[in-house]
């Protein structure tokens, strides 16, 4: 479980594939302080597991399901991911409850700057907008952000200066696609009443 309050960014080094799926090793930098094999770790929201440790490089493995599905199956050497470790009990909950793991890839429809400041319009399938509300909550490439506008295949989020800084978020542009999760919450209470409107109509 995470909180989609990204810790840091870190490089990938190295892409390895390894039968269907591939090895991916990422430079970590201090985040890597204190992590064990095993670990979970939010990369772009997806939770991977740690195999092996060298320095602050990390290796992950990430099936073909994960890369075909997420926005990691278009990563090069060199790019970089928003990093999480998960959340331990007790900890401030900053964000939102974040499963880490990702419902479907967004495509960024239109990018509107404003100085420092930014509104993404991401086009998405539309079974995920029905787990969407202006004011609620959503992931996208691992970081928690709040719902501005959402239409039937499309939503917006404002950006802060220091969120497009210090995530990778302030370097997509029209095109690039992105991991989305939807709200916890609201995934359970559109299955309660679908649920419920099933056994209506029966």
């Amino acid at each position: 479980m995470f909180t989609g309050l990204v810790e840091s960014t870190g490089k990938i080094t190295a892409l390895e594939p390894q039968g269907p799926g591939m090895r991916i090793v990422v430079d970590a930098g201090g985040l890597a302080d204190g992590v064990n094999i095993g670990d979970s770790i939010a990369n772009n929201g997806c939770c991977l597991t740690v195999i092996a440790i060298d320095g602050t490089c990390l290796a992950f493995e990430a099936g073909p399901e994960t890369l075909a599905k997420t926005s990691l199956g278009g990563k090069q050497v060199g790019d970089l991911l928003n990093l999480e470790r998960s959340l331990q009990v007790g900890n401030r909950l900053g964000g939102h409850l974040v499963t880490g793991h990702v419902d479907a890839a967004g495509i960024l429809d239109e990018r509107l700057d404003d100085e420092q400041w930014s509104t993404f319009w991401f086009k998405v399938p539309q079974q995920l907008t029905r787990q969407m509300a202006p004011k609620g909550s959503i992931t996208v490439e691992g970081v928690s952000l709040t719902l501005v506008d959402v239409e039937a295949e499309r939503f917006s989020v404002a950006l802060i200066p220091h969120t497009l800084e210090v995530t990778t978020l302030g370097k997509l542009q029209p095109g690039s696609i992105v991991n989305l999760e939807t709200d916890l919450l609201a995934k359970y209470v559109e299955q309660q009443m679908s649920a419920w409107s099933a056994n209506t109509e029966s």
